[in-house]
């Protein structure tokens, strides 16, 4: 008797199909799965050795062991952040090119006529790493024993108070214009180019009060030659208990802070965001970093990509109102 051949039945070839079908949507989820397989590059958009920077090499060395691939730091400096800025927002979406974000970003929204990028739109916002607040200081041996005494003489000296900050657009520039803004003042803002020259003016009494990091200035202040009136945040900080801050001198709704985040690429996956952000969470909580950290005077601090997005735009506005109520020429 001759063989039959047997053919599938209707079941067997609907079967098939659908397992054949799965499989596409199989193979991205296993190469999602293995992320990262390969070291991420951090940039960032500061020169080696500053605040900035040293904060973003001790979380991304943390980082390193806990995603099991190291975190490369790329130092890319430009003026207003722009060159690493603009690498990581025409990098590819996958976790592997990252931003070092700061408030920096917000000022550069206003303070430019065109980036070529968007700060709000361009980016995938993770997580917050720390804060660092600004200190009003005088030298030693000033008159002024307050932040109160010395807006006092402002304002009974209309133009005749001067106030050191680094260059135009700063963050420390726009703290003062601020304070000037928020206590009613009529003084002058003398930019310098870095903050050791600030301090050298300071000291030679070229300047009344300087406006200026925390950090930079910590050991003058702690070796008496500087006076810290007034601290910037909305917080004392533990380290000097005794300097109040700007609200509590008398200045309403004051509160000014920098702070470093870390960003990646619009259109990064969520899960991949999602494992950054953790292994970010987790190099913060340790003592080792959190130690190294408040040794450069940032209050470590990590948070949800919503409350970064929320923390940019808030600042973003913030800035955009004191560039134009200063009047000050965009770039």
């Amino acid at each position: 008797m001759p063989h039959r051949p047997t053919h599938p039945t209707r079941r067997q070839v609907l079967t098939t199909l659908a397992a054949a079908a799965a499989l596409p949507t199989m193979a991205p989820a296993q190469a999602q799965a293995a992320f990262p397989s390969k070291p991420i590059t951090l940039l960032v958009p500061f020169a080696p050795g500053g605040i900035a920077d040293i904060t973003a090499r001790t979380v991304a060395q943390a980082m390193g062991p806990l995603l099991g691939q190291t975190v490369v730091v790329d130092n890319r400096p430009s003026a207003g952040s722009i060159v690493a800025s603009q690498a990581v927002a025409k990098a590819a979406p996958d976790g592997y090119t990252l931003l070092l974000m700061s408030n920096g970003h917000a000022v550069s929204a206003n303070l430019f006529k065109k980036l070529p990028y968007d700060v709000a739109k361009d980016f995938a916002p993770i997580t917050t790493l720390g804060f660092f607040e600004m200190v009003v200081a005088v030298d030693a041996g000033s008159r002024f024993k307050s932040l109160g005494e010395l807006l006092a003489y402002a304002k009974a000296n209309p133009g005749k108070l001067n106030i050191g900050t680094i260059a135009v657009g700063s963050t420390q520039h726009l703290a003062a214009e601020l304070l000037k803004m928020r206590a009613g003042m009529d003084a002058l803002i003398v930019p310098f180019k870095g903050s050791p020259d600030v301090l050298r003016a300071l000291k030679a009494g070229d300047i009344d009060v300087a406006v200026e990091i925390l950090g930079p200035t910590m050991s003058q202040i702690t070796g008496g030659s500087v006076r810290a009136l007034a601290l910037t945040d909305d917080r004392r900080n533990p380290v000097l208990p005794d300097v109040p801050t700007v609200q509590e001198s008398g200045v309403k709704d004051y509160d000014v802070t920098s702070w470093n985040a870390l960003a990646a690429p619009a259109g990064t996956p969520a899960d991949v965001v999602a494992k950054i952000g953790k292994a970010a969470r987790d190099a913060l909580a340790t003592p080792a970093v959190h130690k190294r950290l408040q040794e450069l005077g940032v209050r470590a601090q990590a948070g949800t990509p919503a409350q970064l997005e929320t923390l940019l735009a808030t600042d973003t506005r913030r800035w955009r109102d004191v560039i134009q109520a200063a009047k000050i020429e965009l770039q």
